[in-house]
Protein backbone atom coordinates (compact mmCIF):
# COMPACT_ATOMS: atom_id res chain seq x y z
CA UNK A 1 0.00 0.00 0.00
CA UNK A 2 1.17 3.13 -0.77
CA UNK A 3 3.76 4.48 2.04
CA UNK A 4 5.53 1.65 0.85
CA UNK A 5 1.95 -0.25 0.04
CA UNK A 6 1.08 0.32 4.20
CA UNK A 7 -1.82 2.21 4.60
CA UNK A 8 -4.96 1.59 3.06
CA UNK A 9 -7.18 2.64 5.41
CA UNK A 10 -8.74 -0.01 7.76
CA UNK A 11 -11.89 -0.42 5.84
CA UNK A 12 -9.62 0.00 2.61
CA UNK A 13 -10.74 -2.52 -0.23
CA UNK A 14 -14.04 -3.57 1.62
CA UNK A 15 -15.43 -2.99 -1.56
CA UNK A 16 -13.05 -4.97 -3.57
CA UNK A 17 -11.38 -7.74 -2.15
CA UNK A 18 -12.58 -9.85 0.76
CA UNK A 19 -14.68 -8.52 3.36
CA UNK A 20 -17.12 -11.07 3.08
CA UNK A 21 -15.29 -14.13 4.52
CA UNK A 22 -17.27 -17.75 4.15
CA UNK A 23 -16.32 -17.94 8.31
CA UNK A 24 -19.94 -17.59 9.48
CA UNK A 25 -19.69 -17.96 12.95
CA UNK A 26 -20.16 -14.59 14.18
CA UNK A 27 -23.79 -14.72 12.08
CA UNK A 28 -27.02 -16.04 14.08
CA UNK A 29 -28.07 -20.00 13.39
CA UNK A 30 -31.59 -18.37 12.46
CA UNK A 31 -30.32 -16.71 10.08
CA UNK A 32 -28.27 -19.42 7.73
CA UNK A 33 -29.98 -21.45 5.00
CA UNK A 34 -29.76 -24.72 5.20
CA UNK A 35 -29.64 -26.03 2.03
CA UNK A 36 -29.64 -29.55 0.94
CA UNK A 37 -27.08 -30.95 -0.56
CA UNK A 38 -26.31 -32.28 -3.81
CA UNK A 39 -25.84 -35.94 -4.48
CA UNK A 40 -22.15 -36.26 -4.00
CA UNK A 41 -19.56 -38.31 -5.80
CA UNK A 42 -18.01 -42.05 -4.40
CA UNK A 43 -15.25 -42.13 -3.72
CA UNK A 44 -12.58 -43.04 -6.48
CA UNK A 45 -12.61 -46.74 -6.88
CA UNK A 46 -9.97 -49.14 -6.12
CA UNK A 47 -7.83 -46.43 -3.95
CA UNK A 48 -6.43 -47.31 -0.69
CA UNK A 49 -8.90 -46.27 2.03
CA UNK A 50 -6.45 -47.35 4.60
CA UNK A 51 -4.06 -45.25 3.11
CA UNK A 52 -5.94 -41.80 2.42
CA UNK A 53 -7.45 -41.96 6.09
CA UNK A 54 -3.87 -42.60 7.84
CA UNK A 55 -3.28 -39.18 5.84
CA UNK A 56 -6.10 -37.35 6.80
CA UNK A 57 -6.10 -38.20 10.26
CA UNK A 58 -2.33 -37.55 10.65
CA UNK A 59 -2.85 -33.51 9.37
CA UNK A 60 -0.67 -32.74 12.34
CA UNK A 61 -2.32 -29.65 14.61
CA UNK A 62 0.82 -28.36 16.18
CA UNK A 63 2.26 -28.47 12.61
CA UNK A 64 -0.65 -26.41 11.90
CA UNK A 65 -0.30 -23.91 14.61
CA UNK A 66 3.23 -23.77 14.15
CA UNK A 67 2.96 -22.10 10.82
CA UNK A 68 -0.01 -19.81 11.16
CA UNK A 69 1.95 -18.12 14.15
CA UNK A 70 5.54 -18.02 12.48
CA UNK A 71 3.88 -16.01 9.76
CA UNK A 72 1.85 -13.39 11.76
CA UNK A 73 4.69 -12.79 14.01
CA UNK A 74 5.92 -9.22 14.00
CA UNK A 75 8.94 -10.19 11.92
CA UNK A 76 6.60 -10.81 8.78
CA UNK A 77 5.56 -7.03 9.10
CA UNK A 78 2.03 -7.81 8.71
CA UNK A 79 3.39 -9.28 5.44
CA UNK A 80 2.00 -5.92 2.71
CA UNK A 81 2.93 -7.15 -0.86
CA UNK A 82 6.48 -5.35 -2.06
CA UNK A 83 8.41 -4.33 1.66
CA UNK A 84 10.51 -6.83 3.69
CA UNK A 85 7.69 -8.29 5.33
CA UNK A 86 6.54 -9.67 2.22
CA UNK A 87 9.71 -10.98 0.67
CA UNK A 88 10.08 -13.14 4.02
CA UNK A 89 6.74 -14.71 3.57
CA UNK A 90 7.44 -15.36 0.25
CA UNK A 91 10.33 -16.89 0.91
CA UNK A 92 8.84 -19.00 4.01
CA UNK A 93 6.50 -20.48 1.52
CA UNK A 94 8.86 -21.48 -1.11
CA UNK A 95 10.92 -23.29 1.50
CA UNK A 96 7.84 -25.03 2.97
CA UNK A 97 6.89 -26.48 -0.27
CA UNK A 98 10.32 -27.30 -1.36
CA UNK A 99 10.72 -29.34 1.88
CA UNK A 100 7.86 -31.40 1.22
CA UNK A 101 9.07 -32.00 -1.81
CA UNK A 102 6.58 -30.02 -3.96
CA UNK A 103 7.81 -29.30 -7.36
CA UNK A 104 7.88 -25.61 -8.58
CA UNK A 105 4.57 -24.43 -10.52
CA UNK A 106 6.37 -21.35 -12.45
CA UNK A 107 8.63 -23.57 -14.82
CA UNK A 108 11.92 -23.89 -12.42
CA UNK A 109 10.33 -21.59 -9.80
CA UNK A 110 8.13 -21.25 -6.91
CA UNK A 111 7.40 -17.84 -7.33
CA UNK A 112 5.80 -15.84 -10.43
CA UNK A 113 6.28 -11.93 -10.05
CA UNK A 114 3.27 -9.92 -10.34
CA UNK A 115 4.13 -6.44 -11.43
CA UNK A 116 2.15 -3.84 -9.27
CA UNK A 117 0.95 -0.11 -9.52
CA UNK A 118 -0.19 2.12 -6.55
CA UNK A 119 -2.02 5.23 -8.59
CA UNK A 120 -3.56 8.12 -5.78
CA UNK A 121 -5.73 10.33 -6.77
CA UNK A 122 -5.35 14.16 -5.03
CA UNK A 123 -8.05 14.21 -2.65
CA UNK A 124 -8.18 17.75 -3.64
CA UNK A 125 -10.75 18.05 -6.04
CA UNK A 126 -14.37 18.81 -7.21
CA UNK A 127 -16.86 17.38 -9.14
CA UNK A 128 -19.05 19.54 -11.09
CA UNK A 129 -22.13 17.45 -11.19
CA UNK A 130 -24.87 19.67 -13.28
CA UNK A 131 -25.41 23.05 -11.22
CA UNK A 132 -23.70 21.55 -7.71
CA UNK A 133 -20.39 21.57 -6.78
CA UNK A 134 -19.53 17.93 -4.96
CA UNK A 135 -17.01 17.66 -2.32
CA UNK A 136 -14.45 15.16 -2.23
CA UNK A 137 -14.65 12.91 0.28
CA UNK A 138 -17.92 14.11 1.95
CA UNK A 139 -20.26 14.20 -1.41
CA UNK A 140 -18.40 11.92 -4.55
CA UNK A 141 -15.07 10.17 -4.56
CA UNK A 142 -13.18 9.04 -7.91
CA UNK A 143 -10.16 7.96 -9.50
CA UNK A 144 -8.45 6.24 -12.44
CA UNK A 145 -6.75 3.33 -13.50
CA UNK A 146 -5.04 5.29 -16.41
CA UNK A 147 -1.19 5.25 -15.98
CA UNK A 148 -1.54 9.01 -16.81
CA UNK A 149 -0.42 12.07 -14.31
CA UNK A 150 -3.71 14.13 -14.74
CA UNK A 151 -6.94 13.30 -16.35
CA UNK A 152 -9.97 15.77 -17.03
CA UNK A 153 -13.77 15.05 -17.23
CA UNK A 154 -14.60 18.03 -19.50
CA UNK A 155 -18.31 18.60 -19.62
CA UNK A 156 -19.51 14.67 -20.25
CA UNK A 157 -22.69 14.56 -21.03
CA UNK A 158 -24.72 12.03 -18.63
CA UNK A 159 -26.62 9.53 -19.04
CA UNK A 160 -28.65 6.84 -16.61
CA UNK A 161 -28.56 3.66 -17.68
CA UNK A 162 -30.23 1.38 -14.88
CA UNK A 163 -28.15 -0.90 -13.42
CA UNK A 164 -25.89 -0.89 -16.40
CA UNK A 165 -26.16 -4.71 -17.30
CA UNK A 166 -25.68 -6.41 -19.93
CA UNK A 167 -26.79 -10.24 -19.27
CA UNK A 168 -28.00 -11.96 -22.32
CA UNK A 169 -28.69 -15.42 -20.14
CA UNK A 170 -31.05 -12.94 -18.30
CA UNK A 171 -32.39 -11.15 -21.59
CA UNK A 172 -31.03 -8.04 -19.92
CA UNK A 173 -29.68 -5.01 -22.00
CA UNK A 174 -29.25 -1.48 -19.95
CA UNK A 175 -27.29 -0.46 -23.38
CA UNK A 176 -29.63 -1.28 -25.77
CA UNK A 177 -29.42 0.94 -28.82
CA UNK A 178 -26.91 3.48 -26.74
CA UNK A 179 -23.98 5.18 -28.13
CA UNK A 180 -21.94 5.93 -25.30
CA UNK A 181 -18.77 7.32 -26.43
CA UNK A 182 -17.57 10.36 -24.61
CA UNK A 183 -20.73 10.40 -22.27
CA UNK A 184 -20.86 8.99 -18.09
CA UNK A 185 -22.73 6.67 -17.33
CA UNK A 186 -24.89 6.89 -14.31
CA UNK A 187 -25.51 3.92 -12.08
CA UNK A 188 -27.52 1.90 -9.44
CA UNK A 189 -25.65 -0.55 -7.60
CA UNK A 190 -26.63 -4.15 -6.74
CA UNK A 191 -29.13 -6.00 -9.21
CA UNK A 192 -32.55 -5.93 -10.36
CA UNK A 193 -33.12 -9.57 -8.18
CA UNK A 194 -31.96 -7.90 -5.07
CA UNK A 195 -34.40 -5.24 -5.23
CA UNK A 196 -37.68 -7.16 -6.44
CA UNK A 197 -36.43 -9.99 -4.30
CA UNK A 198 -38.03 -12.60 -6.79
CA UNK A 199 -35.91 -15.61 -6.89
CA UNK A 200 -36.97 -14.95 -10.85
CA UNK A 201 -35.44 -11.96 -11.81
CA UNK A 202 -31.29 -12.71 -11.84
CA UNK A 203 -30.82 -14.44 -8.35
CA UNK A 204 -33.33 -12.53 -6.39
CA UNK A 205 -31.76 -12.04 -2.93
CA UNK A 206 -28.58 -12.95 -3.94
CA UNK A 207 -26.24 -10.55 -5.92
CA UNK A 208 -24.89 -11.77 -9.02
CA UNK A 209 -21.67 -10.60 -10.45
CA UNK A 210 -23.67 -8.03 -12.58
CA UNK A 211 -24.39 -6.60 -8.87
CA UNK A 212 -20.69 -5.59 -8.69
CA UNK A 213 -19.70 -2.02 -8.55
CA UNK A 214 -16.17 -3.79 -10.52
CA UNK A 215 -18.61 -5.25 -13.09
CA UNK A 216 -20.22 -1.62 -13.41
CA UNK A 217 -17.16 -0.21 -14.36
CA UNK A 218 -15.72 -2.83 -16.33
CA UNK A 219 -19.15 -2.91 -18.79
CA UNK A 220 -19.39 0.96 -19.20
CA UNK A 221 -16.04 0.95 -20.70
CA UNK A 222 -16.58 -1.56 -22.53
CA UNK A 223 -19.84 0.48 -24.02
CA UNK A 224 -17.32 2.75 -24.74
CA UNK A 225 -18.36 5.71 -21.57
CA UNK A 226 -15.59 8.10 -20.75
CA UNK A 227 -16.71 7.42 -17.18
CA UNK A 228 -19.25 6.45 -14.45
CA UNK A 229 -21.09 6.92 -11.61
CA UNK A 230 -22.25 4.48 -9.60
CA UNK A 231 -25.27 6.10 -7.41
CA UNK A 232 -24.48 4.58 -3.58
CA UNK A 233 -27.52 3.38 -1.72
CA UNK A 234 -26.57 1.87 1.66
CA UNK A 235 -28.94 -1.30 2.04
CA UNK A 236 -27.92 -2.51 -1.97
CA UNK A 237 -25.07 -1.67 -1.99
CA UNK A 238 -24.53 -3.56 2.01
CA UNK A 239 -21.94 -0.98 3.45
CA UNK A 240 -22.26 2.61 4.25
CA UNK A 241 -21.18 5.60 2.53
CA UNK A 242 -18.26 6.23 4.69
CA UNK A 243 -17.06 2.22 3.71
CA UNK A 244 -16.51 4.08 -0.05
CA UNK A 245 -15.15 7.45 1.16
CA UNK A 246 -11.86 4.99 3.20
CA UNK A 247 -12.00 2.68 0.20
CA UNK A 248 -11.61 5.06 -2.14
CA UNK A 249 -9.15 7.81 -0.18
CA UNK A 250 -5.42 6.80 -0.87
CA UNK A 251 -4.24 4.91 -3.04
CA UNK A 252 -5.64 2.25 -5.22
CA UNK A 253 -3.48 -1.24 -6.34
CA UNK A 254 -3.74 -2.27 -10.38
CA UNK A 255 -1.58 -4.30 -12.18
CA UNK A 256 0.82 -3.31 -13.71
CA UNK A 257 0.07 -4.94 -17.25
CA UNK A 258 -3.59 -4.41 -17.27
CA UNK A 259 -3.81 -6.14 -21.42
CA UNK A 260 -5.98 -3.78 -23.61
CA UNK A 261 -9.01 -4.56 -21.40
CA UNK A 262 -11.06 -0.92 -22.16
CA UNK A 263 -10.88 1.48 -19.17
CA UNK A 264 -13.00 4.33 -17.95
CA UNK A 265 -10.96 7.90 -18.12
CA UNK A 266 -12.60 8.54 -14.33
CA UNK A 267 -14.45 6.21 -11.62
CA UNK A 268 -17.01 7.64 -9.64
CA UNK A 269 -19.64 7.17 -6.72
CA UNK A 270 -21.87 9.66 -5.26
CA UNK A 271 -24.25 9.88 -2.31
CA UNK A 272 -28.00 8.97 -3.03
CA UNK A 273 -28.95 12.51 -1.15
CA UNK A 274 -26.33 14.27 -4.59
CA UNK A 275 -28.07 11.77 -6.70
CA UNK A 276 -31.66 13.29 -5.77
CA UNK A 277 -30.12 16.88 -6.11
CA UNK A 278 -28.88 15.70 -9.71
CA UNK A 279 -32.29 14.34 -11.21
CA UNK A 280 -34.43 16.52 -9.54
CA UNK A 281 -33.09 19.98 -11.03
CA UNK A 282 -32.71 17.69 -14.52
CA UNK A 283 -36.31 17.39 -14.62
CA UNK A 284 -36.52 13.52 -13.72
CA UNK A 285 -37.77 11.71 -10.41
CA UNK A 286 -35.22 9.58 -9.15
CA UNK A 287 -37.57 6.99 -7.52
CA UNK A 288 -39.42 6.51 -10.70
CA UNK A 289 -36.65 5.54 -12.83
CA UNK A 290 -34.98 3.44 -10.25
CA UNK A 291 -39.04 1.16 -10.57
CA UNK A 292 -38.47 1.17 -14.34
CA UNK A 293 -34.72 0.27 -14.08
CA UNK A 294 -36.31 -3.24 -12.15
CA UNK A 295 -37.52 -4.18 -15.57
CA UNK A 296 -36.04 -5.53 -18.44
CA UNK A 297 -37.46 -3.61 -21.28
CA UNK A 298 -36.15 -0.19 -19.35
CA UNK A 299 -34.67 2.03 -21.81
CA UNK A 300 -32.01 4.51 -20.52
CA UNK A 301 -32.30 7.82 -19.56
CA UNK A 302 -30.55 11.27 -21.20
CA UNK A 303 -30.07 13.49 -17.91
CA UNK A 304 -29.92 17.38 -19.09
CA UNK A 305 -26.39 17.67 -17.38
CA UNK A 306 -22.73 16.96 -17.56
CA UNK A 307 -20.00 15.77 -15.33
CA UNK A 308 -16.70 18.13 -15.29
CA UNK A 309 -13.79 17.11 -12.36
CA UNK A 310 -10.00 16.60 -12.83
CA UNK A 311 -8.00 13.59 -11.12
CA UNK A 312 -4.13 14.25 -10.57
CA UNK A 313 -2.50 10.98 -9.96
CA UNK A 314 0.78 9.98 -8.26
CA UNK A 315 2.27 6.65 -9.94
CA UNK A 316 4.68 3.85 -8.21
CA UNK A 317 5.73 0.76 -9.36
CA UNK A 318 6.72 -2.02 -7.23
CA UNK A 319 6.34 -6.12 -7.80
CA UNK A 320 4.92 -8.66 -5.45
CA UNK A 321 5.20 -12.63 -5.93
CA UNK A 322 2.84 -15.62 -6.04
CA UNK A 323 4.10 -18.78 -4.83
CA UNK A 324 3.22 -21.76 -7.17
CA UNK A 325 4.04 -25.49 -6.33
CA UNK A 326 2.81 -28.63 -8.30
CA UNK A 327 2.41 -32.19 -7.26
CA UNK A 328 2.65 -33.96 -10.81
CA UNK A 329 -0.49 -36.41 -11.36
CA UNK A 330 0.42 -39.93 -11.57
CA UNK A 331 -2.01 -40.75 -15.15
CA UNK A 332 -2.93 -37.45 -15.93
CA UNK A 333 -0.72 -34.65 -14.98
CA UNK A 334 -1.93 -31.68 -17.43
CA UNK A 335 -5.18 -32.10 -15.77
CA UNK A 336 -4.73 -29.72 -12.46
CA UNK A 337 -6.73 -29.62 -9.28
CA UNK A 338 -6.16 -25.90 -7.74
CA UNK A 339 -6.30 -24.52 -4.03
CA UNK A 340 -5.58 -20.63 -3.57
CA UNK A 341 -5.25 -19.04 -0.16
CA UNK A 342 -3.77 -14.94 -0.33
CA UNK A 343 -0.53 -14.65 1.83
CA UNK A 344 -0.83 -11.05 2.08
CA UNK A 345 -2.14 -9.10 4.96
CA UNK A 346 -2.06 -4.91 5.33
CA UNK A 347 1.72 -4.68 6.90
CA UNK A 348 1.92 -1.57 9.06
CA UNK A 349 1.12 1.62 9.72
CA UNK A 350 3.79 3.98 11.40
CA UNK A 351 1.43 6.51 12.50
CA UNK A 352 0.01 4.61 14.88
CA UNK A 353 1.08 4.71 18.78
CA UNK A 354 2.19 1.70 20.23
CA UNK A 355 1.06 -1.57 18.19
CA UNK A 356 1.43 -0.53 13.86
CA UNK A 357 1.30 -4.31 12.60
CA UNK A 358 -1.67 -5.86 11.08
CA UNK A 359 -0.35 -9.37 11.45
CA UNK A 360 -3.38 -10.86 9.77
CA UNK A 361 -3.50 -14.18 11.56
CA UNK A 362 -6.81 -15.17 11.13
CA UNK A 363 -7.04 -12.93 7.93
CA UNK A 364 -5.15 -15.20 6.28
CA UNK A 365 -2.25 -17.14 7.97
CA UNK A 366 -5.05 -19.78 8.62
CA UNK A 367 -5.63 -20.26 5.06
CA UNK A 368 -1.98 -19.96 3.90
CA UNK A 369 -0.85 -21.98 6.46
CA UNK A 370 -3.82 -24.45 5.77
CA UNK A 371 -3.00 -25.30 2.08
CA UNK A 372 0.15 -26.31 3.26
CA UNK A 373 -0.65 -28.84 5.83
CA UNK A 374 -3.16 -30.13 2.87
CA UNK A 375 0.03 -30.28 0.16
CA UNK A 376 1.71 -31.93 3.23
CA UNK A 377 -1.32 -34.31 3.10
CA UNK A 378 -1.00 -35.53 -0.16
CA UNK A 379 2.14 -36.05 -0.13
CA UNK A 380 1.78 -38.47 2.58
CA UNK A 381 -0.10 -40.90 0.18
CA UNK A 382 1.90 -43.33 -0.61
CA UNK A 383 1.09 -42.66 -4.58
CA UNK A 384 0.55 -39.68 -6.47
CA UNK A 385 -2.88 -38.73 -7.01
CA UNK A 386 -3.99 -39.70 -10.98
CA UNK A 387 -4.10 -35.78 -11.77
CA UNK A 388 -1.91 -32.73 -10.60
CA UNK A 389 -2.56 -30.84 -7.64
CA UNK A 390 -1.11 -27.09 -7.88
CA UNK A 391 -1.13 -24.99 -4.58
CA UNK A 392 -1.14 -21.06 -5.37
CA UNK A 393 -0.48 -18.78 -2.70
CA UNK A 394 -1.51 -15.23 -4.15
CA UNK A 395 -0.51 -12.06 -3.35
CA UNK A 396 -2.49 -8.72 -3.48
CA UNK A 397 -5.76 -9.72 -2.10
CA UNK A 398 -6.27 -7.25 0.05
CA UNK A 399 -5.14 -4.60 -2.69
CA UNK A 400 -8.13 -6.21 -4.98
CA UNK A 401 -7.48 -9.76 -6.00
CA UNK A 402 -4.22 -8.31 -7.83
CA UNK A 403 -2.26 -11.32 -7.43
CA UNK A 404 -5.05 -14.00 -8.35
CA UNK A 405 -5.93 -11.61 -11.55
CA UNK A 406 -2.36 -11.84 -12.70
CA UNK A 407 -2.53 -15.35 -12.33
CA UNK A 408 -5.83 -15.57 -14.37
CA UNK A 409 -4.28 -13.55 -16.78
CA UNK A 410 -0.85 -15.92 -17.21
CA UNK A 411 -1.53 -19.08 -16.29
CA UNK A 412 0.64 -21.49 -15.81
CA UNK A 413 -1.73 -24.71 -16.73
CA UNK A 414 -4.62 -23.35 -19.64
CA UNK A 415 -7.63 -22.72 -17.85
CA UNK A 416 -9.61 -25.64 -19.55
CA UNK A 417 -6.78 -27.84 -17.70
CA UNK A 418 -7.79 -26.58 -14.25
CA UNK A 419 -10.56 -29.52 -13.15
CA UNK A 420 -11.65 -26.88 -10.08
CA UNK A 421 -10.40 -24.64 -7.24
CA UNK A 422 -10.73 -24.38 -4.05
CA UNK A 423 -10.50 -21.36 -1.96
CA UNK A 424 -9.04 -20.95 1.20
CA UNK A 425 -9.69 -17.46 3.45
CA UNK A 426 -9.52 -16.56 7.04
CA UNK A 427 -10.76 -20.21 8.85
CA UNK A 428 -12.81 -20.88 11.52
CA UNK A 429 -11.20 -20.43 15.09
CA UNK A 430 -14.27 -20.14 17.00
CA UNK A 431 -15.46 -23.39 17.82
CA UNK A 432 -16.24 -26.74 16.14
CA UNK A 433 -19.36 -26.84 13.99
CA UNK A 434 -21.96 -29.49 12.54
CA UNK A 435 -22.33 -27.62 9.14
CA UNK A 436 -20.07 -26.04 6.31
CA UNK A 437 -20.82 -22.34 4.93
CA UNK A 438 -20.57 -22.50 1.43
CA UNK A 439 -20.23 -18.85 -0.17
CA UNK A 440 -22.44 -18.87 -3.43
CA UNK A 441 -24.06 -22.09 -2.99
CA UNK A 442 -25.78 -23.35 -5.53
CA UNK A 443 -23.04 -22.71 -8.14
CA UNK A 444 -21.04 -25.29 -9.03
CA UNK A 445 -20.66 -29.23 -9.18
CA UNK A 446 -17.16 -28.12 -6.75
CA UNK A 447 -19.96 -28.67 -4.30
CA UNK A 448 -20.28 -32.37 -4.68
CA UNK A 449 -17.13 -32.96 -3.62
CA UNK A 450 -17.02 -31.00 -0.83
CA UNK A 451 -20.22 -32.23 0.77
CA UNK A 452 -18.73 -35.95 0.26
CA UNK A 453 -16.05 -34.95 2.59
CA UNK A 454 -18.05 -32.71 5.03
CA UNK A 455 -20.18 -35.91 5.55
CA UNK A 456 -17.31 -37.75 7.26
CA UNK A 457 -17.79 -34.96 10.01
CA UNK A 458 -21.54 -35.60 10.22
CA UNK A 459 -21.10 -32.24 8.68
CA UNK A 460 -23.82 -30.54 5.64
CA UNK A 461 -23.64 -27.70 3.84
CA UNK A 462 -25.54 -24.34 4.15
CA UNK A 463 -25.59 -21.15 2.05
CA UNK A 464 -24.28 -17.48 4.19
CA UNK A 465 -26.64 -15.78 5.75
CA UNK A 466 -26.42 -12.74 3.58
CA UNK A 467 -26.00 -13.86 -0.13
CA UNK A 468 -27.14 -10.25 -1.16
CA UNK A 469 -23.44 -8.91 -0.05
CA UNK A 470 -21.93 -10.75 -2.74
CA UNK A 471 -19.48 -12.44 -1.29
CA UNK A 472 -18.28 -14.77 -3.70
CA UNK A 473 -17.39 -11.96 -5.75
CA UNK A 474 -15.10 -10.89 -3.24
CA UNK A 475 -12.16 -13.21 -2.99
CA UNK A 476 -9.50 -14.90 -5.20
CA UNK A 477 -11.18 -18.05 -6.66
CA UNK A 478 -13.30 -15.45 -8.38
CA UNK A 479 -10.40 -14.78 -10.54
CA UNK A 480 -10.56 -18.04 -12.03
CA UNK A 481 -14.28 -18.31 -11.80
CA UNK A 482 -15.04 -15.30 -14.33
CA UNK A 483 -12.59 -17.32 -16.85
CA UNK A 484 -15.05 -20.18 -16.46
CA UNK A 485 -13.07 -22.68 -13.70
CA UNK A 486 -15.38 -24.11 -11.32
CA UNK A 487 -14.43 -22.86 -7.82
CA UNK A 488 -15.62 -22.79 -4.72
CA UNK A 489 -15.64 -20.42 -1.26
CA UNK A 490 -16.44 -22.19 1.96
CA UNK A 491 -15.33 -22.71 5.76
CA UNK A 492 -16.72 -22.30 9.09
CA UNK A 493 -20.44 -22.84 9.70
CA UNK A 494 -23.23 -21.58 12.37
CA UNK A 495 -24.02 -24.62 14.30
CA UNK A 496 -21.95 -25.45 17.29
CA UNK A 497 -20.95 -29.15 18.20
CA UNK A 498 -22.43 -29.74 21.45
CA UNK A 499 -20.09 -29.77 24.71
CA UNK A 500 -18.11 -26.41 24.08
CA UNK A 501 -18.22 -23.37 26.07
CA UNK A 502 -20.57 -21.49 24.17
CA UNK A 503 -18.98 -18.30 26.58
CA UNK A 504 -15.56 -18.63 25.06
CA UNK A 505 -16.91 -19.38 21.29
CA UNK A 506 -19.15 -15.96 21.67
CA UNK A 507 -15.78 -14.28 22.87
CA UNK A 508 -13.93 -15.53 20.11
CA UNK A 509 -16.77 -14.52 17.71
CA UNK A 510 -17.09 -10.93 19.01
CA UNK A 511 -12.77 -10.61 19.03
CA UNK A 512 -12.73 -11.67 15.15
CA UNK A 513 -15.20 -9.16 14.08
CA UNK A 514 -13.51 -6.62 16.23
CA UNK A 515 -9.87 -7.15 14.85
CA UNK A 516 -10.93 -8.21 11.23
CA UNK A 517 -8.28 -5.76 9.37
CA UNK A 518 -6.92 -4.32 12.95
CA UNK A 519 -3.49 -5.04 14.33
CA UNK A 520 -5.25 -7.02 17.30
CA UNK A 521 -5.30 -9.81 14.43
CA UNK A 522 -2.91 -11.76 15.86
CA UNK A 523 -2.38 -15.43 17.30
CA UNK A 524 -4.01 -16.73 20.11
CA UNK A 525 -3.25 -19.87 21.74
CA UNK A 526 -6.38 -20.54 22.84
CA UNK A 527 -8.84 -20.21 19.73
CA UNK A 528 -10.71 -23.66 18.88
CA UNK A 529 -7.48 -24.57 16.14
CA UNK A 530 -9.78 -28.08 16.21
CA UNK A 531 -12.12 -26.43 13.86
CA UNK A 532 -9.80 -24.72 11.54
CA UNK A 533 -8.40 -28.68 11.36
CA UNK A 534 -11.61 -29.94 10.35
CA UNK A 535 -11.72 -27.47 7.71
CA UNK A 536 -8.32 -28.61 6.44
CA UNK A 537 -9.38 -32.11 6.51
CA UNK A 538 -12.70 -31.19 4.60
CA UNK A 539 -10.89 -29.85 1.52
CA UNK A 540 -7.62 -31.90 1.62
CA UNK A 541 -10.52 -35.11 1.10
CA UNK A 542 -12.67 -33.22 -1.48
CA UNK A 543 -9.48 -32.27 -3.31
CA UNK A 544 -8.79 -36.05 -3.16
CA UNK A 545 -11.89 -37.50 -4.61
CA UNK A 546 -11.65 -34.72 -8.02
CA UNK A 547 -7.80 -35.38 -8.25
CA UNK A 548 -8.71 -39.03 -8.61
CA UNK A 549 -11.92 -38.87 -10.54
CA UNK A 550 -12.32 -38.72 -14.10
CA UNK A 551 -14.84 -36.24 -14.28
CA UNK A 552 -14.64 -32.68 -15.25
CA UNK A 553 -17.04 -30.47 -12.83
CA UNK A 554 -18.90 -27.73 -14.08
CA UNK A 555 -21.13 -24.83 -13.14
CA UNK A 556 -24.81 -25.26 -12.88
CA UNK A 557 -27.59 -23.83 -15.19
CA UNK A 558 -28.04 -20.11 -14.69
CA UNK A 559 -24.65 -19.27 -13.38
CA UNK A 560 -22.93 -16.63 -14.74
CA UNK A 561 -19.85 -18.62 -15.52
CA UNK A 562 -21.37 -21.47 -17.17
CA UNK A 563 -21.76 -20.70 -20.89
CA UNK A 564 -18.15 -19.07 -20.63
CA UNK A 565 -16.74 -23.15 -19.07
CA UNK A 566 -18.64 -24.60 -21.64
CA UNK A 567 -16.86 -22.89 -24.57
CA UNK A 568 -13.60 -23.42 -23.01
CA UNK A 569 -14.10 -26.87 -23.11
CA UNK A 570 -15.05 -26.65 -26.22
CA UNK A 571 -11.17 -25.47 -27.47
Amino acid sequence: MKKSLLTLSLAALFLSACDDKPQESAQPASETAEVEAKPAQPHPSGKPQNSFLTAYDNIDLAQYKDRVKFMSTDDFQGRSPATEGGRKTTEFLASEFKKLGLEPGNGDSYLQQVPLTSIEADANMELQLGDNTLKFPEDFVANSSKLEDSITLDKSELVFVGFGIVAPEYNWNDYQGLDMEGKTAVILVNDPGFHTQDPEVFQGKAMTYYGRWTYKYEEAARQGASSAIIIHDTAPASYGWNVVSNSWSGPQYHLAEAGDDPKLDVEMWITYDQAQNLFSQAGLDLGALQEAALKPDFKAVPIDATASVTVRNTIEKSQSPNVIATIPGKTKPDEHVVYMAHWDHLGMNPHFEGDQIFNGAVDNATGTAGIISIAQAFKALPEQPERSVTFIAVTAEEQGLLGSKYYAANPTVPMNKIVGAFNIDSMNISGRVTDLTVVGYGKSEMETYVSQAAERQGRKLVAEAKPERGGYYRSDHFSLAKLGVPAIYAGGGTEYREGQDMELIEQHNTKRGECYHQVCDEYQENWAWEAALDDVKVFFEAGYLLSNSGDYPNWYEGTEFKAIRDESMSQ
